[in-house]
């Protein structure tokens, strides 16, 4: 963040607020990163709310949180996202299964975007594991489409995984997407466009790309040209 910023009695909240007034007629959604004020503690905390209700009406709301625990702890998680943040979607790790998931789901108007088929070089480990017959990945969308009774659940495929994205929204049918990796991380956003947003929605996220375009003075003006530019190249995909 720029050091005028830094210096503020208020930096998280103030560097957010200007990104979101700088980017907001360009953007669907904002995806908010928790750990990033978690790691602040208390006063991280409340610049998280503050955020979350500066957020437009307009725009859908979306706490990154990966979160995934057994029923009880995920009940505080959700009630922590969607009653405390008012947060309209919650990303969460499907590897404790459904008993894990559920009480994200059971407020048809809150969306769940669980991990499919993630954009770090990591998802090699594990997402890829075959028995020969499905890959790891596909047999997380095929169960996440099961769990879609309410038609809340969604999936997080990384745009560095292109190819990949054709296979998951064949499984997946119309279920939305949110796809990560577009900016920093490289991710192709023509084919991740084609693959991933030709038969339902998906949301398209670039962060870094965006919200440190500059460290300098000129990084509100910087962040808005970013984000008009990335909404530009996915209407021209379009």
């Amino acid at each position: 963040m720029p050091k005028s910023i830094q210096n503020s009695d208020d930096p998280l909240f103030n560097f957010n607020k200007e990104i979101i007034d700088a980017t907001a007629e360009f953007a669907s959604a904002f995806k908010v990163n928790l750990a990033f004020y978690e790691a602040h503690g208390l006063a991280g905390w409340r610049a998280l709310q503050k955020t979350f209700e500066y957020l437009p009406d307009d725009v859908v709301k979306i706490a990154d949180a990966k979160r995934g625990d057994i029923g009880n702890t995920a009940k505080m998680y959700a009630d922590a996202v969607f009653k405390e943040l008012q947060a309209d979607a919650v990303t969460v790790n499907p590897y404790m299964g459904f008993d894990a998931a559920e009480p994200f789901l059971r407020d048809e108007t809150k969306g769940v975007f669980f991990l499919c088929l993630t954009s770090n070089p990591g998802s090699q480990d594990f997402q890829h594991f075959t028995n020969g017959r499905e890959k790891l990945y596909e047999k997380v969308a095929a169960t996440v489409k099961s769990w879609n009774t309410k038609g809340n659940c969604g999936l997080v495929v990384g745009a560095t995984h292109p190819e990949e994205l054709s296979g998951i929204r064949a499984i997946a049918g119309d279920m939305p997407f949110l796809i990560p990796g577009i900016g920093a991380q490289g991710g192709d956003l023509e084919a991740s466009v084609k693959n991933g947003a030709s038969r339902a929605a998906a949301f398209f996220n670039s962060s870094r790309g965006i919200i440190y375009a500059s460290n300098g003075n000129d990084f509100v003006q910087a962040a808005a040209h970013a984000a008009k530019q990335t909404m530009q190249q996915l209407n021209n995909a379009r």
